[in-house]
């Protein structure tokens, strides 16, 4: 079913799911994980914008050479590689998501902890909260995208708030000698720099959200463009000021050590109180971060559904024109998941998700930026500039994997491979369909 107008989101929306998805819990924590850097990770967040900037452009371009296209990486990876490649895509990002979901709700219930201390102490409390998260969202997004793209715009413009408050604030409480020496690692410099862009690198997955439901936006030809472009400007900003600020603010060693650094900063700047406000925001941050994940939960399959590579029922829409198996089918998967991560140390199963979802999503980054390439070979009008571009993008997505850790790769590796019997099923029941 083609959406209809009522149903379709426009630039400041779209933006808010690019800005939303990107900015979710990582980054209240991501200061404290690069004290042990000093100020050389500056260089490090410098150089992974610049390569998600490139991302960005690239998905920008392809939004206009095939602006309906419902599924983003897995429909411009079916445009230049075929299905197979396309299948791999969609079913190592639609596994991803879950990863993401999961992780949310875990790190939701974390925030909320501060204000609700029974949650910490109480497993069967904090699964119950995270259930309650998950499928009240679900319920949201199951009335169709334009009631989940406005919860999802009032929670970005509540999480930036406080984060570009004290961004902004924090500059005129910075202490020069906080960023002396500027390398404090221990290591040389080449390899601090290498270190800092791959950590801050992941800060930047979900910039592509903008194209997945492209056939429920608004003039996808422009909005998707601007929407990915403003969107990774916006959280670029947020990241490198909040970055500078923190670490200005807070002394390296006291960073080092802080549990909730942008709740330390402001309560170096406006006094104790403040730190309630942060805690707000982060709790917002994730909620709003995990309604922008479930919209997107439902559009990958949807889309490989269209094409016969996921199973037909993943496909059927509801009245509201949202495919509501598909969003049902994930949430279910999404809170299995986030049951299991209560049995084990959060903080270790939190960030083992984290890299194996952010690593499926550069596999799609990989693919997508190859597809630009071969797209632009049929289409004499693109510019050899743009094609350098894409092969930047490409290349540092690939050099990102690399970064991820050998145990990373190998279990995205076998989470690929395990879809291969799945599609050769779906391959073989839809030649013998049309036999």
């Amino acid at each position: 079913m083609k959406p209809t107008a009522r149903n379709k989101i426009g630039l400041w929306t779209s933006t808010s799911l690019v800005v939303g998805n990107m900015i979710g819990s990582g980054l209240f924590m991501l200061p404290a994980a690069l004290a042990m850097y000093g100020g050389i990770s500056l260089v490090g967040w410098l150089i992974s914008s610049l390569g998600a900037f490139f991302l960005a452009l690239v998905f920008s371009w392809l939004s206009r050479m095939v602006p309906v296209a419902t599924g983003g990486p897995y429909a411009y990876t079916r445009e230049g590689f075929g299905e197979f490649p396309a299948f791999l895509v969609a079913w190592g990002y639609w596994i991803s998501i879950w990863c993401t979901n999961a992780g949310m709700a875990v790190a939701f219930v974390s925030y909320l902890s501060v204000y609700i201390p029974a949650l910490a102490r109480n497993s069967l409390l904090a699964v119950a909260t995270g259930l309650a998260a998950i499928w009240l969202l679900t319920w949201i997004n199951s009335k169709g995208i334009r009631v989940a793209g406005k919860v999802q715009l009032i929670t970005t413009l509540l999480k930036l708030t406080p984060l570009l408050g004290i961004s902004i604030a924090g500059l005129f409480f910075i202490h020069a000698g906080h960023f002396t020496p500027f390398n404090l690692s221990g290591t040389s410099d080449l390899e601090a720099i290498i270190t800092t862009t791959t950590l801050t690198f992941y800060a930047f997955m979900g910039l592509e959200c903008a194209t997945i439901p492209a056939g429920s936006i608004e003039n996808p030809e422009k909005t998707i463009s601007r929407s990915t472009l403003l969107g990774t400007g916006i959280a670029t900003l947020v990241y490198v000021l909040g970055t500078i600020s923190i670490m200005g603010v807070i002394s390296p060693e006291e960073l080092r050590n802080s549990n909730a650094p942008f709740a330390d900063a402001a309560m170096a700047i406006w006094g104790t109180q403040a730190k309630y406000w942060v805690g707000a925001g982060a709790i917002i941050s994730t909620f709003g971060a995990l309604n922008g994940w479930i919209v997107i939960q439902g559009q990958i399959p949807a889309a490989a559904a269209g094409d016969k590579l996921f199973p037909r029922i993943f496909g059927i829409t509801n009245k509201h024109e949202i495919p509501i198996f598909s969003l049902v089918i994930g949430s279910v998967l999404v809170s299995i998941l986030m049951m299991m991560n209560f049995s084990r140390t959060l903080g270790e199963t939190y960030k083992f998700i984290i890299l194996l979802s952010s690593l499926t999503s550069l596999v799609a980054f990989l693919f997508s930026t190859a597809s630009f390439v071969i797209l632009s070979r049929r289409n004499a009008a693109v510019r050899f500039g743009k094609i350098v571009v894409a092969a930047a993008a490409f290349l540092f997505s690939l050099w990102a994997i690399a970064g991820s850790g050998k145990e990373i790769v190998y279990w995205g590796f076998l989470l690929l491979m395990a879809g291969i019997p799945f599609y050769v099923m779906m391959r073989r029941g839809r030649d013998n369909g049309e036999s």
